[in-house]
């Protein structure tokens, strides 16, 4: 097999977001707990951050991660993760059938990726909640003081805002395994009416809604016509998910699977241009492809789990060289797609189908991938 690769400078697509280079971290399996996390741990700072791991973020370079999911996010209440630890209930997380302590939240998570080096691109609930949690949400988040929810803040010894620039109106809600899954008309209105409010409180953030799930979704297309309908100039960006696998043992044909994830771009643009026509609208929406990676090692181990206890180990893939050049071929894909994906989170940062693992107690390393 050979291969060959031609240069010319007066040929560009696109100017390459450095938010192309993102990642992920839900609140699943060792993710957080034995990942970022871990009190009592000889590389743990006085936060109970591990040193270790941020050091392997840092040299990643990893400018953006989306936060707390994923699945995870359509049933979490983000007022249990702020405040006093001794006061946070415990919970049942019903995406991954685990118990959530919430000894990890907004703000410690904001803390520990500004030790990283990332910003932080925040996800709010539209499965269980709304418009009304998400406008608060925000204002806890990014409102300067003298309101409820910004002098809350204030109180939970956070003076200043945090800023955050990027918001993902929930998670794959198309999805029958999604805590609340909505059609696409509900979903596109619950959107609508969420961007609405989070951009009167803070005009200067974007947004992202969500696209299919994957490509293979029996609303595909459809759903993101449906959804952009409703949202189109009210949002920034539009969701796209991607994970390839080697189930088959078929070499040749897996390291050439990253042509779906072309595919899938260059349709979810053509929908995006077809609503954009439609609407005779000025604005371009662009797309945020924000879980994608490698993830089938472990699909029938995870499949027989305890549950019910906290932070179980869940989806760690040990990848080999080979899902290397897979994850290589993505990421050039979505650099040759760069005039229109401004947004990429490899999903996920550590423990979790991760390019970092942790032993609890123990070292931090460097995945192939």
């Amino acid at each position: 097999m050979k291969a060959g690769i031609i240069l010319h400078r007066e040929f560009s697509i696109g100017a390459v977001d450095k938010r192309l280079y993102g990642s992920f971290i839900e609140h699943l399996g060792r993710a957080v707990y034995s990942g970022i996390y871990e009190p009592g741990h000889p590389e743990a700072d006085e936060k109970g951050f591990r040193k270790d791991v941020i050091r392997l973020v840092r040299e990643m370079g990893v400018p953006l991660i989306r936060y707390p999911g994923g699945n995870f996010v359509s049933g979490y209440n983000w007022e249990d993760g702020v405040g006093p630890l001794d006061k946070r209930p415990v919970k049942m997380d019903l995406a991954w059938m685990t118990l959530e302590s919430n000894k990890i939240g907004t703000n410690e998570f904001i803390e520990w990726a500004k030790l990283a080096d990332s910003e932080v691109m925040m996800a709010v609930n539209l499965g269980t909640r709304g418009p009304d949690e998400a406008r608060n949400f925000l204002e806890y988040c990014n409102f300067p003081g003298n309101t409820y929810w910004s002098d809350l803040r204030t109180s939970h010894g956070v003076k200043n805002p945090h800023n955050i620039k990027l918001w993902c109106l929930g998670n794959e809600m198309d999805g029958p395994w999604q805590i609340c899954q909505k059609t696409a008309d509900e979903y596109g209105r619950a959107a609508a009416e969420t961007a609405k409010v989070m951009k009167w409180t803070d005009p200067s953030i974007e947004l992202v809604v969500c696209g299919s799930s994957f490509m293979k979704m029996p609303t595909f297309g459809k759903w993101e016509e449906t959804v952009l309908d409703h949202t189109y100039e009210h949002v920034d960006y539009l969701s796209l998910h991607l994970y390839l696998g080697n189930n088959e043992k078929d070499t040749p044909n897996y390291l050439g699977k990253s042509l779906e994830m072309d595919s899938f771009i260059k349709t979810v643009t053509g929908i995006c241009d077809y609503v954009k026509a439609k609407k005779q609208s000025k604005k371009q929406i662009y797309l945020s492809f924000d879980e994608w990676n490698v993830w089938f090692h472990t699909l029938e181990s995870d499949k027989n789990l305890v549950h019910w206890i906290e932070a179980p180990p869940r989806l760690e893939d040990i990848y080999t060289m080979e899902d290397a050049l897979v994850v290589g071929c993505m990421l050039i894909t979505l650099l040759k797609n760069a005039d229109r994906v401004k947004v990429a989170c490899l999903a996920q940062l550590v423990n979790v189908i991760a390019p970092i693992m942790t032993e609890p107690g123990g070292k931090a390393w460097r995945q192939p991938i």
